[in-house]
């Protein structure tokens, strides 16, 4: 699915319509000139330049999230219209593509093509199974549930309030303009959750119980509470004095008589239809099209061609392999009990926990503190853009740790999120590797480092792929000993557990989607294996049912840039640097796993002659 929610009920649909009618058309246009006129390389660069444009138009809350703010004042459309023409839009650029002679391309143009082949293909590959027809229709039953959807995470304003900028009145203004567009949007998403009712493709009832509190959260009748009108309690000198209050009264009309009944309309709905509608199991697995659909998501997910089963019995293998690594680790630090009994000392105990919100921010400050002198050791080269840490918004709730990338222009640093809402959710044995993970080395550094790099496109500076984005991060957990980290056996036991909860998702996540395991089945297993309490296992697996294959990715991603690092060092020998590996694996910005295989092999080869 591309992009958040949609359009505003007038122009800003039009128009939204209508310039991405017009980049395609456009690019049609292009191919002919291009092919009679214009060298490889310039048709290449061209048709990148020309996806880019086009995914940031068909998602203008990523645009947004970018630090593009031409399309604050819009949301993605979500209508059926829109749906037909993003596919239609990916079959142009197919087309395109393939007219490309790719062997007279080179460096890191040859590379950008081989990206974005795989980029449509998966694109493709998953519109082509909501084509079939007993799936026609069905693209967005995953659209809205308790872990995705307007209501939460990056598709809700609260959201979108921490990326938006708020320095002028053009950008109080534009944001008016995605209030307004918030029931059409709203509409949409009924709509396709109704054409998926109708061909049968839900989810499990359990997995979409909680949406209706959820939308509850966002109907408060006091509006000064509401998290959506945050922006208008304080503004910037910038915004004259005399259109604060106009301002504010405007957002309160718009939350009051268009936002709160448009997502009062969709509780009703979701109530008294959608959710009676769902069975005590995935009634989408049942269908006929579910094993494309499941090897549609794995493909992109993961950017292999490994199948579900090879997949799970990879995890199995690893579950065996950390496990002893585990307990190793507990009789290590001389505690008397079973693993179990160890995982779930470290959860409760309060020793193992601060004591409140400033603690743990101050706790997460110092491990960066002692981690960011240590990265030239392991890097040749890191990215000038600032990296924070600050607590996520309170009305978030127990949503997970996450990091939120900055702008290229530096106008805007990364942060890690820190979940400081509930002081037990996370025991200090987990810190280390969180902060590694969604800080530095991991997402801040890749991130950053790729929207730096000056010979890529700008599609390439700013995609994420999971298998790459989540394995990198995943990786960069594993650098905590070469960082001196896990000196800490209680932060090395974390690292394990950690590393043994990613792959338990290789064998749950297929379990459930290719090998027919109950939830019931799903969750004794993650509780058993992965150290982890029973409720965050029952969120996990509820999670895997709404986002097939997504959790397959971070263990996929680390064993294969771990795979080639031991390449690396046998082929090289002496010649291997530690430093300029790193640096191969990141200054080609975010590449599918069978792109970066070759880039890296291709890295060895020439070092090898030096």
């Amino acid at each position: 699915m591309i992009g958040i929610p949609s359009d505003n009920e007038t122009h800003t649909m039009i128009r939204t319509l209508h310039l991405s009618t017009l980049v395609i058309a456009t690019l049609l246009a292009q191919s002919v000139s291009w092919a009679a006129s214009q060298p490889m390389p310039e048709r290449a660069q061209a048709l990148f330049s020309a996806y880019y444009e086009w995914l940031l138009r068909e998602r203008p809350t990523l645009a947004t999230a970018l630090g593009d703010h031409r399309y604050d004042d819009q949301l993605p459309d979500y209508s059926e219209e829109a749906i037909a023409r993003r596919k239609a839009a990916v079959a142009a650029f197919m087309r395109e593509l393939s007219a490309i002679d790719r062997s007279a391309l080179s460096g890191q143009d040859r590379i950008s093509y081989d990206v974005l082949a795989v980029l449509l293909a998966n694109e493709r590959r998953t519109a082509a199974v909501f084509d079939e027809p007993d799936a026609a229709g069905a693209d967005l039953w995953l659209s809205v549930n308790q872990f995705n959807g307007p209501q939460i995470g990056f598709a809700s304003l609260p959201q979108i309030i921490r990326v938006s900028r708020f320095e002028t009145l053009a950008d109080y203004q534009n944001y008016l303009q995605r209030l307004d567009a918030v029931p059409a949007m709203l509409r949409q998403l009924e709509s396709g959750l109704r054409r998926a009712m109708e061909r049968g493709w839900l989810p499990p009832r359990v997995v979409v119980g909680r949406v209706p509190a959820q939308i509850d959260a966002l109907t408060v009748s006091d509006v000064a509470t509401n998290p959506i009108y945050a922006p208008f309690l304080r503004f910037p000198e910038r915004v004259p004095a005399a259109d604060r209050q106009r301002l504010a009264a405007r957002a309160r009309g718009a939350i009051n008589e268009k936002v709160i009944p448009a997502f009062r309309a969709l509780r009703a709905f979701y109530v008294a239809e959608y959710q009676p509608a769902c069975g005590e199991t995935s009634l989408a697995a049942s269908r006929p099209s579910w094993p494309k659909a499941y090897a549609a998501a794995v493909a992109a997910q993961t950017t292999t061609s490994l199948t579900p089963k090879e997949i799970h019995e990879l995890g199995l293998k690893e579950v065996t392999r950390i496990g002893g690594e585990m307990d190793a680790m507990v009789k290590r630090i001389g505690f008397q009990g079973t693993r179990a009994q160890f995982s779930k000392w470290l959860e409760t105990s309060p020793e193992m926990h601060y004591a409140n919100a400033a603690e743990i921010l101050a706790a997460y400050r110092d491990i960066a503190k002692r981690v960011e002198p240590e990265l030239p050791r392991l890097f040749a080269e890191l990215p000038r853009l600032p990296f924070g840490i600050r607590a996520m918004d309170p009305a978030e709730g127990d949503n997970a740790e996450r990091y939120t990338r900055g702008t290229a222009d530096g106008a805007r640093a990364g942060y890690f999120e820190a979940n400081v809402n509930s002081v037990s959710r996370r025991s200090k044995a987990g810190m280390v590797t969180l902060l590694l993970h969604e800080g530095v080395p991991g997402h801040h550094l890749q991130t950053a480092r790729a929207l730096e790099l000056k010979d890529l496109p700008a599609f390439r500076k700013t995609a994420f792929l999971p298998a790459y984005g989540e394995g990198w991060a995943l990786y960069a957990e594993s650098l905590g000993d070469e960082l001196g980290m896990y000196d800490d056996p209680y932060a090395k036991y974390g690292y394990l557990s950690s590393e043994m909860f990613r792959a338990c998702r290789l064998v749950v996540d297929t379990g459930i989607h290719a090998f027919g395991w109950t939830r019931e089945r799903a969750i004794r297993y993650l509780a058993d294996n992965a150290g982890i309490t029973e409720p965050f296992a029952v969120a996990e697996v509820d999670r895997y049912y709404v986002n097939p294959a997504q959790a397959l990715a971070y263990k996929l991603g680390e064993l294969d840039i771990k795979a080639l690092r031991a390449k690396a060092q046998t082929e090289l020998g002496d010649r291997f640097d530690i430093r300029r590996f790193h640096n191969a694996l990141i200054d080609d910005g975010a590449l599918p796993l069978s792109v970066l295989d070759q880039r890296i092999s291709d890295w060895i080869e020439a070092n090898k002659k030096h």
